[in-house]
């Protein structure tokens, strides 16, 4: 177990992507802080279960990914839980699609503080730490929209671009330290995050629901499937291993294809 007497700090973890990396981790031998928005009931039994599958330590925070107080306090209560954050990944994001004209402000805002600004604090919190300790990994789920853009997404498509930038500032400024900062950017994930989607863009575009689903999301990806959350969740443990501790500034396409094109 590559991750044994080590802790990791997953947002945006109570379901999805989160949740395939936090339980990922746990596999290998870490203690979990998970982090996100749900039913209090169904929170507690995924922290339960992590515990119960993976024999290792699981915590719950509620912090908002849009008050960056909330944000340091998280990681300042994990390493008070758990001893240190020696794997940071920044996950929690949000989506909303609509033309430019007609996007609300507050939506800007939340998005742009949820998918971007949410790692900033994470990292600025978790940083010193892993300096100190000589020994980190940084890991943000980044998109394929960091890479390229679609219509009507001009926040999560901005967002995203900063992820990749962030990903690459704080991955020189750690370079030196043992902390390694990578970014994966997945295409489309079955996720309850794609789903709910799916109603705006069909607003948006004028079309069906089976049309939004062929003709837009697998349409951008060559192999014509979705990327599973265990396979982003897999490409995140790799990134902690000893055998990735020289890729770091990377950002690494899991998308079908999409960005080949």
């Amino acid at each position: 177990m590559i991750l044994k007497s080590k802790s990791a700090l997953v947002t945006g973890s109570t379901s999805g992507i989160g949740l395939a990396i936090a339980r990922a981790l746990a596999a290998e031998g870490a203690n979990v802080t998970i982090n996100g928005f749900g039913k209090a009931e169904d929170i507690e039994a995924e922290r339960k279960k992590i515990e119960a599958d993976f024999g290792v330590k699981a915590a719950y925070s509620a912090a908002d990914m849009t008050k960056p107080e909330e944000i340091a306090d998280m990681v300042a209560e994990a390493e008070a839980t758990f001893g240190s954050v020696d794997v940071l990944v920044n996950n929690a994001g949000v989506q909303f699609v609509s033309p430019v004209e007609d996007f609300p402000v507050e939506k800007w805002n939340q998005i742009i503080a949820i998918n971007l600004s949410s790692a900033f604090h994470g990292m600025r919190a978790a940083v010193p730490g892993m300096k100190k300790r000589g020994w980190g990994r940084i890991i943000s789920t980044a998109s394929a929209h960091s890479l390229v853009a679609s219509p009507f997404k001009s926040a999560y498509v901005a967002a995203k671009h900063g992820i990749a930038g962030l990903t690459k500032t704080i991955a020189l400024e750690t370079a030196t330290n043992g902390i390694t900062v990578n970014c994966i950017s997945p295409g489309y994930v079955w996720t309850p995050l794609v789903e709910n989607q799916i109603p705006d863009t069909m607003k948006a575009r004028g079309m069906t629901r089976e049309q939004v689903m062929n003709d837009v999301l697998l349409a951008s990806q060559p192999t014509k499937e979705f990327v599973t959350v265990d396979e982003v969740a897999a490409i995140a443990v790799f990134l902690c291993s000893d055998a990735a501790k020289q890729i770091t500034g990377a950002n690494l396409s899991v998308d079908g294809g999409w960005t080949a094109a």
